[in-house]
């Protein structure tokens, strides 16, 4: 999120220096090639040689800043907790180059409350007064990765001041980089914001990836069920199962709304229960997936498996969180030999070993099930899927595709 702002603000002709403590990320922009798939190599190139984008490990730039965004990653601890340490670290060496004048704006998904109760209290050792001397603000990224359509720019911007001064210092900074200004009134209110579109989702994937499990009881389509139900004018949103929730917001950003009621005594239970049936569907798509080769007389052991689509979403190269590695851990621990395909990812760790991307172009003849578990648009199903013996498909590609009748599809 914090390469795609960067260079917003600089096509606006603001001046940015780029702060990272991967000296690799570094190297990388200086020599003009952009590290993630919503910026080019073109517009990176542009930019550092007009010099409005300076890349740096450099934290003292800062002492020459007019304002700061925060854009470092919030994960959860393996007590499912927030991990906000990236958070203070980048908040440590802010401090150390605190002038008067300056505005920090977070910009990294957390609970409400961080702003004023972790930030405030450390900018504040300075001596200076917020509204006064320094502003502090927080503004949820929005971006949306591998979207065509949305983007930095064009995506409405929300943010809220810890004082009605710092909302509007941090407004008058962001409507150079996009269309549209939302303020709010308050940085815990625009914390909460972030959270609600983000629960907002993984509740109603969660309702729908039970809904499928539902249908498989019934021996009812659930593609065909949401199909139906989504020619209703009014009333009615489409969400559609899948083989679990990836990425580094829809199941995480939840988590750290209900960590934070935990404090107040109070049991999010959406949000639990959400967590929970979207963090079972891998052994779910793994169950199906036994009960496919079993109807074949195989078992998963011993069975050459490729699982197609390894990236959280379609059209990105982000694995993080991402189901296809749950599925595949799960089918190697029950001895499947495994090969994976995706354009996005060359390389891929599973279980302590090392996998190479699979070409698809030699065909999948060899292999007892083919498992879709990423639409990468990217994918030439109609080219590879017609020579499979066995596929499970989460995503619902093979609805629209003629395949032989030797062909024996599964569907989530």
């Amino acid at each position: 999120m914090g390469l795609p702002l960067s260079c917003e603000f600089a096509e606006a002709g603001l001046h940015v220096s780029g702060i990272d403590v991967s000296e690799g990320k570094i190297e990388e922009l200086k020599a003009g090639r952009s590290y993630v798939l919503d910026v080019t190599d073109t517009q990176v190139k542009k930019l550092i040689d007009s010099g409005h984008l300076k890349p740096t490990t450099d934290f003292s730039v800062i002492s020459d800043c007019e304002a700061v965004c925060i854009c470092v990653p919030t994960p959860l601890r393996k007590s499912r907790d927030p991990d906000i340490s990236y958070i203070v670290a980048a908040l440590e060496e802010i401090a150390k180059h605190m002038h008067k004048g300056l505005l920090i704006v977070l910009e990294s998904t957390t609970y409400p409350g961080t702003t004023e109760e972790v930030l405030l209290p450390r900018l504040s050792d300075s001596g200076l007064k917020v509204g006064e001397d320094f502003y502090l603000a927080f503004s949820p990224e929005r971006v949306n990765p591998g979207d065509k359509v949305h983007n930095t720019r064009n995506t409405p911007k929300v943010l809220g001041g810890v004082t009605p001064a710092c909302t509007e210092k941090a407004a008058a900074l962001y409507r150079n980089a996009v269309d549209k200004v939302v303020t709010v009134s308050s940085a815990r209110v625009a914390e909460m914001v972030k959270l609600l579109e983000n629960t907002f989702r993984a509740i109603n994937i969660g309702m729908v990836n039970e809904l499928a499990i539902m249908c498989d009881h019934l021996n009812v389509d659930v593609w065909e069920v949401i199909d139906a139900a989504k020619t209703k004018p009014f009333g009615f949103m489409p969400f559609y199962p899948g083989p679990g929730l990836g990425g580094h917001c829809i199941p995480i950003d939840p988590l750290y709304l209900s960590w934070k009621l935990k404090t107040f005594n109070y049991t999010a239970r959406f949000i639990e229960l959400a967590s929970a049936v979207n963090s079972s569907m891998p052994e779910h798509v793994v169950s199906k997936i036994n009960d496919a080769l079993n109807e074949k007389m195989k078992s998963i052991k011993g069975s050459q498996i490729l699982v197609v689509g390894v990236a959280y979403k379609p059209d990105v190269s982000d694995v993080r969180e991402s189901p296809a590695i749950d599925v595949m851990g799960l089918l190697a621990n029950r001895g499947a030999l495994l090969s994976y395909a995706d354009p996005y990812v060359p390389k891929l760790g599973i279980l302590g070993n090392e996998l190479k991307a699979y070409d698809l172009a030699q065909g999948v003849e060899q292999f007892d099930c083919v498992v879709i578990v990423t639409n990468h648009a990217a994918f030439d199903y109609d080219s590879f899927l017609p020579g499979a013996s066995l596929i499970f498909d989460a995503r619902n590609v093979t609805a629209k595709l003629k395949l032989p009748e030797s062909c024996t599809v599964w569907k989530l």
